[in-house]
């Protein structure tokens, strides 16, 4: 068992953020190669190419929202490492088969099955980097791990630019099975342990909405981070459809271009945000900012008529600081909430559970669109979301610096 933590730069938080690097390639490869691979596979008019590319959107999304309940419980259950190799595994194997897909349905299973393997990643990665980092650091060593992790849509759009999206996704599968070499050099965590010997319920899902004071630390831990895939699976990954239908940009916009310049400043607002956490000693500050910046860049981003393409990527990059900063220390702070017999359940249902609100979000922006048209209907999802986020963070307790040495007491 760890005596000591480790220094900020160490094994785990290496091949933690090399596991997010590689999952984030395989997320977000899908809202890259979104209109080359629909248009192969026989759609052509851009109504299809948004409404079909929405649906397998929203189809890989249900399958993280499965997948986090799955992966958490099993991670507080038998343990973070051994989950975390199922994962990879699952979603390198979905991907590699997604470069071989020819319809649209096989298409989007396939979305499902790489979602519910993709969904582990991240929250078990985080996870392990809470219990063994010293209480100052972990929320910066968090950061690196999610700041670097999202370089990887940096790869999958440098790769999808060169190659087929077929090679792209047989790429990111080959990725996926490297990485399985690289866990073998991560140890579990001393916390999890130790509680392995305790006679107390381990990842006990259902525990979360049987306690009023649990449920309530859930909701508000996982609402607040609804702006960041408003950001990415709105904003970003319709930017062709926003520039053509809404805003009259006086040019093309690229799906790919969009998302990987909204990456980059993701990255970059992963290590600002994180430092900042750190220098303000505070995450609701950090959270409370990040959310209110991306207010401001959501404006811009529908004030941008008869634009340029370069002050729509310029905004779009913009976005993604914050962006990246709310899911970095959105995660720490959701990790950091609860005892350690449902620290993993609670860190990776979390984040699928945003991810899986994407689901409400196409389904509102398709509905509204037919009738109050594509601008009105991006602006309203913008405006519950970010509303609910605002007034979430402001009903959650406050971690930094909070001892992580403890369990649930479940009845």
């Amino acid at each position: 068992m760890q005596t000591r933590p480790p220094r900020l730069f160490n094994i785990l938080v290496v091949v933690a953020s090399l596991g997010y690097f590689v999952d984030i390639y395989d997320l977000i490869i899908f809202g890259i190669v979104k209109n080359p691979s629909l248009t192969d596979l026989g759609l052509t008019s851009s109504a299809d190419l948004f409404n079909t590319g929405n649906f397998i959107l929203s189809m890989q999304m249900a399958g993280m929202l499965i997948g986090g309940i799955v992966w958490g419980v099993l991670g507080d259950k038998k343990g973070r490492l051994s989950i975390l190799f199922l994962t990879i595994l699952l979603y390198s194997v979905a991907n590699i088969a997604n470069g071989f897909v020819t319809s649209i349905n096989q298409y989007a299973w396939l979305r499902f099955v790489a979602g519910f393997g993709l969904s582990g990643e991240f929250g078990l990665g985080v996870t392990l980097i809470s219990e063994v980092m010293s209480k100052e650091k972990r929320g910066l060593g968090a950061s690196i791990v999610s700041g670097i992790g999202i370089l990887g849509a940096v790869l999958a759009y440098v790769v999808a630019e060169r190659f087929s999206w077929r090679t792209a996704y047989w790429a990111g599968g080959g990725l996926g099975l490297v990485l399985l070499f690289l866990r073998l050099a991560v140890y579990e965590s001393g916390m999890y342990e130790k509680t392995k010997a305790q006679k107390v319920s381990k990842g006990n899902f259902l525990a979360l909405f049987t306690n009023k004071t649990r449920f309530r630390k859930f909701l508000f831990a996982t609402l607040l981070a609804l702006p960041c895939w408003y950001t990415v699976s709105v904003l970003t990954i319709n930017a062709p459809s926003f520039a053509q239908d809404a805003l009259r940009i006086t040019g093309t916009v690229k799906g790919s271009t969009s998302v990987m310049l909204h990456y980059t400043g993701a990255a970059i607002g992963s290590f600002l945000f994180g430092y900042l956490s750190m220098i303000f000693r505070s995450r609701k500050k950090a959270i409370v900012l990040a959310t209110s910046c991306i207010a401001i860049f959501t404006i811009a981003y529908f004030s941008l008529f008869d634009a340029a393409p370069f002050m729509l990527y310029l905004d779009l990059f913009i976005l993604g600081i914050p962006m990246g900063g709310l899911w970095a220390i959105f995660v720490a702070a959701a990790s950091e909430q609860f005892g350690t017999n449902i620290r993993a359940t609670v860190t990776t249902t979390a984040p699928n559970f945003v991810r899986g609100a994407t689901i409400l979000m196409t389904f509102l922006l398709g509905t509204l669109t037919p009738v109050m048209g594509l601008w009105t209907s991006g602006v309203i999802v913008g405006v519950i979301f970010i509303g609910v986020a605002l007034w979430s963070v402001f009903l959650t307790e406050e971690t930094y610096g909070k001892e992580l040495d403890y369990v649930e007491e479940i009845a």
